[in-house]
């Protein structure tokens, strides 16, 4: 008697089998079609379906886009790995994940917690046969574990399921009306969700393509955006860049304005960039929300009201709401609450972490994001800081950083702004603003400041301590990392 087949289901990159002469990958001068991508991805795939985890080196190069392709094919879960992250963190990545092998380039040094692993090159050349495609692997087994930032204690894993990963990328296909004819440009690293799910996976799963630049630069956006693509991924601070370009670049702000569709995340665009690209190309940069454990949540639609300042709507699939300290819903989604979510964008776990898991999801099943939030009457959300570190409590006020900061930037003094809250014995916390002047010669005074936050937004939002510094310390995506700022 023969066993039984197992059940079928849908393969996370139809366009594998379906379009093999369309380009599918290029970094700089090296692409590879959907047919090339198949043959090396597959061959890759059958050297480690015997593995219990993969770990990744996530460099911002064809290799890795080939790597992680290779894994889900698998069925293996992989593991992406910073280049960048110092090895006592690294060590302690690899020591939770316990991958068995670890996949590179093959010119790659790996640092000391990745030498006792089995490595795998990951070859692009001999790879003449294109192997039978594995069986798809069961929608709720692990595809990756992405480690967050560990900015309360050591990184934590979070184990991405391939349902999470299918149902965010059709739900940005319906927001961003994204198909097989866009091609992707951005240069995001590719350890992460913004430049790794969305910015690699995304393309293929549409059969679209991508362009990576290896690093992100003007020259390089505005050459591929004039030469064919589509769409581009950015972090705030690369449009911060773009837009102080652009008054002496008409041939990049000839390329924006060619582009379907401009999308920033991984933190908040200020809305005085959104302004001054869109009056200079005609174009409106849209957000999406999302985080690391959910995946994404929200994205202001590509048919719908590009509206600065806003990450837009639920995507498909997604509950969302705001609860008040004590959990309830809040009766006014105009006022400031913590976003909770719900859906099959999110992850199933903290690796290894039980106890972070239960903290981390309600009764009810809501995962508990850390993030505030307004909600305009329409549905919009607005995001106006971290729980942690963005929400002050300041004289009886409940106040979001993020608005303040926005009101600051638009002050001709200021070049970057940061808000954050400090104990103060009368008010509970005192505003603190972090400014990078225009000119470091002449910089804004606190009086003129406050009282510029005071006009925009309500007497009781103004700064009451400025402190000038000549740059704010960011990570790896742009966000400010707002604890280094008092450390």
């Amino acid at each position: 008697m023969s066993s039984p087949r197992p059940p079928a289901f849908p393969p996370l990159f139809p366009a594998l089998a379906a379009a093999p002469d369309l380009p599918a990958l290029r970094f700089g001068e090296r692409s590879l079609t959907y047919a090339e991508l198949a043959a090396t991805a597959g061959s890759l795939a059958a050297s480690i379906g015997s593995a219990r985890r993969v770990a990744l080196w996530a460099t911002p190069t064809l290799e890795t886009a080939v790597g992680v392709v290779a894994a889900l094919l698998s069925g293996v879960p992989v593991v992406p790995l910073n280049p960048k992250t110092g090895e006592r963190e690294l060590g302690h990545i690899v020591a939770d994940s316990a991958p068995s092998v670890v996949l590179a380039g093959p010119g790659d040094e790996l640092p000391e917690p990745l030498r006792a692993l089995e490595r795998k090159d990951i070859n692009l050349t001999g790879v003449t046969t294109t192997p039978e495609a594995p069986v798809e692997p069961d929608p709720e087994s692990p595809a990756l574990i992405v480690y967050t930032s560990g900015t309360t204690g050591p990184p934590k894993g979070a184990v991405l399921p391939r349902r999470a990963l299918a149902t965010t990328l059709d739900a940005l296909e319906d927001a961003w009306q994204w198909t097989s004819d866009d091609v992707l440009v951005h240069g995001l690293p590719l350890f992460h969700v913004h430049g790794l799910i969305l910015g690699i996976l995304g393309p293929l799963r549409r059969g679209g393509s991508v362009r990576h630049l290896g690093r992100f630069s003007i020259e390089g956006v505005k050459k591929e955006l004039a030469d064919g693509a589509t769409m581009l991924f950015g972090v705030p601070t690369m449009y911060h860049r773009i837009a102080e370009a652009l008054p002496g670049d008409p041939g990049l702000a000839k390329a924006l304005s060619g582009a379907r569709i401009l999308v920033s995340g991984s933190a908040a665009l200020p809305v005085h960039d959104h302004e001054r690209i869109a009056a200079a190309t005609g174009r409106r940069v849209i957000e999406r929300y999302g985080m690391t454990e959910t995946l994404m949540n929200t994205s202001v639609r590509a048919d719908g009201e590009p509206r600065a300042g806003t990450v837009g709507v639920p995507l498909a699939g997604v509950e969302l709401r705001l609860v008040d300290e004590t959990g309830a819903e809040t009766a006014d989604p105009r006022e400031v609450g913590e976003i909770e979510v719900r859906g099959p964008n999110l992850f199933t776990e903290y690796l290894n972490r039980p106890d972070a898991t239960a903290a981390a999801f309600t009764a009810d099943g809501w995962f508990r994001t850390g993030d505030m939030a307004l909600r305009d009457d329409d549905g919009y959300v607005r995001i106006v800081g971290r729980k942690a570190t963005d929400l002050i409590k300041s004289g009886g006020y409940k106040i979001g950083a993020g608005e303040i900061e926005n009101a600051l930037l638009e002050h001709p003094g200021v070049r970057e702004a940061a808000v954050t809250g400090e104990p103060d014995d009368d008010l509970g916390e005192r505003i603190v603003a972090w400014i990078v002047p225009t000119d470091p010669e002449q910089p804004p005074s606190e009086r003129d400041l406050a009282d510029h936050v005071a006009a925009q937004l309500a007497p009781h939002k103004r700064p009451r301590a400025v402190r000038y510094l000549t740059e704010l310390p960011r990570n790896d995506m742009g966000k400010i990392m707002k604890r280094s700022l008092h450390a």
